[in-house]
């Protein structure tokens, strides 16, 4: 009866905003009707009807009847309509659909439930979509959509915060088959792999799938994408710096079986993320952080201990720190799994740096939850207020084990937070989305909230220091010297004669020591109210 199926993908992709991901097979997005063309031998006989039926995953773990009349909004339906030797079926998913790939089987009944004829070679993807406003990823303005979701190329922003540079990268979303590239990063995450039915039912939700594309991104504990690598040599591979778009890497993973591409540093990370989530319609954007604390202990303070001669302690590689910049994404969703006030933008970081329930991944965190000092929401909120808000402490170790506090710094952290403007190449400022203004006293309503310093190692004495001491440099340009001048004010009222020690060491971007360059001790008389 049933002669040919005409899946419309021209018309379908077109409509569903797809076309740019493939022109002949049929990609559409959740919560939007689409319609199909079957070609009939001859008119329906009498009393016979046509069921629907969704099979999804590779073993069919789910599947799904297509009623036949609208139901509640929250089931597949489908409606028809014949004309001659043709029959229009029209295919409305639910705005909470799962997305995958999708398996259509045609079945032709009769008016005793048998099977007359089957067609079950149907094939489709479904995508989320931020057009549609009943999905929990709905963006509602054009312009925001064209950038977060359609947009191949970006700008990424590094350096440091008062000499800001910035990359071009090529996100490629569209580009051929990287739409199956981006459902295999999904199938071969460890749940996936653990219990594939689960796996695909909790694909209706973009905090699962974005949760587990951070942890994908990363080879660290499973079969992700990236294997990150912070210094040299990046022999057997290329060094993060040579990359400049995620395409390569996503394809040269899948080609090789799924094998981590060596290498990657925050920004790559970043990167591959945002590339995964804008193809799956997830509006995304990726994000520098400059001045970013790394709190591995979770005290929010960023603690740096030095010996009496001013060296670092070693703690085996678990020290805090801090880095010029730091890169990650933020996809926009409601969170309907949290209390109200928390939808909007989420941040997302794929950078392996803190296991999270066990796994290198992080968020998604809503950035408003980090505004508000708000750190008992999901997830993973105190390592992302700690990047952006964290105090530097310098503590010294005195030969007894006891520690002394020289300094502490709480304006440094998180600065000219970064992102690449909807209206073309130039930087956006979202310092504010992150944190009330330096100084204010919402923002120290906010740390008193979130419980800065939630433990203080003991004996801290700190007397107030009369000696204020500033650096200044002059931008300094490669090869050539550049003059730094150490200033120091005493505020006090007598004379004061100290030693000023001054060390220049050569650090990476992400805080790595590389050994002293210049090191001078000399004594100083400092005349009272006087610099």
């Amino acid at each position: 009866l049933i002669i040919d199926v005409h899946l419309r993908s021209h018309e379908n992709n077109l409509a569903h905003r797809t076309r740019e991901i493939d022109r002949e097979r049929l990609i559409v997005r959740r919560g939007q009707p689409f319609s199909i063309t079957l070609q009939c031998s001859d008119s329906l006989p009498p009393k016979h009807h046509l069921e629907l039926v969704l099979h999804l995953g590779k073993r069919d773990e789910v599947v799904i009847k297509v009623q036949k009349e609208r139901g509640d909004g929250d089931k597949w339906w489908f409606s028809q309509q014949a004309a001659q030797d043709e029959m229009l079926l029209t295919l409305h998913s639910p705005a909470d659909a799962i997305i995958g790939q999708y398996c259509l089987a045609l079945l032709m009944m009769s008016p005793h439930g048998h099977i007359v004829e089957s067609t079950d070679e149907i094939k489709f993807h479904l995508l989320f979509n931020p057009w549609c406003k009943d999905d929990v990823v709905y963006l509602p303005d054009e312009s925001l959509l064209q950038e977060y979701v359609m947009n191949e190329d970006g700008v990424i922003y590094m350096g440091t915060w008062d000499h800001i540079k910035s990359i071009p990268w090529n996100y490629g979303q569209f580009e051929d088959y990287m739409m199956d590239i981006c459902f295999e990063v999904l199938d071969n995450s460890k749940d996936a792999l653990k219990n594939s039915e689960m796996d695909i039912e909790h694909r209706s939700d973009p905090v699962y799938v974005s949760r587990m594309i951070t942890a994908m991104v990363n080879s660290n504990g499973d079969r992700g994408v990236l294997t990150g690598r912070w210094n040299e040599p990046y022999s057997g591979g290329v060094a993060p710096y040579r990359w400049t778009g995620s395409v390569p890497i996503l394809q040269q993973w899948s080609k090789a079986g799924v094998k981590a591409v060596k290498y990657g540093q925050c920004w790559v990370f970043a990167a591959v993320a945002c590339t995964v989530l804008r193809c799956l319609g997830i509006p995304t954007r990726l994000i520098t952080n400059f001045a970013s604390a790394h709190d591995v202990d979770g005290n929010l303070s960023i603690d740096f201990l030095l010996n009496e001669r001013l060296e670092s302690f070693d703690r085996r590689n678990k020290n805090d720190s801090s880095w010029n910049f730091h890169c990650w994404v933020e996809s926009w969703m409601r969170r309907d799994d949290l209390p109200k006030g928390n939808d909007g933008w989420q941040v997302l970081d794929p950078t392996p740096q803190e296991l999270s329930d066990g796994e290198f991944c992080c968020g998604p965190c809503p950035v408003t939850a980090i505004k508000e000092g708000n750190l008992g929401v999901k997830y993973d909120a105190p390592f992302v207020f700690a990047e952006v808000n964290a105090d530097i402490i310098y503590w010294i170790v005195q030969r007894d084990g006891q520690r002394q506090k020289i300094k502490v710094d709480q304006q440094s952290v998180g600065r000219n937070i970064s992102t690449k403007s909807v209206y073309g190449n130039h930087r956006e400022d979202v310092t504010l989305h992150y944190k009330y203004p330096e100084g204010s006293n919402k923002e120290r309503e906010v740390y008193e909230k979130a419980g800065r310093r939630v433990t203080e190692p003991t004996n801290e004495s700190t007397e107030p220091g009369e000696l204020q001491l500033s650096i200044k440099h002059a931008k300094p340009v490669f090869g050539t010297n550049f003059d730094v001048i150490v200033e120091v004010k005493n505020e006090g009222g007598r004379d004061a004669h100290a030693q000023l020690t001054m060390l220049a060491m050569a650090v990476t971007y992400n805080s790595l020591h590389r050994g002293e360059c210049h090191r001078q001790t000399i004594s100083v008389t400092v005349p009272a109210h006087k610099g």
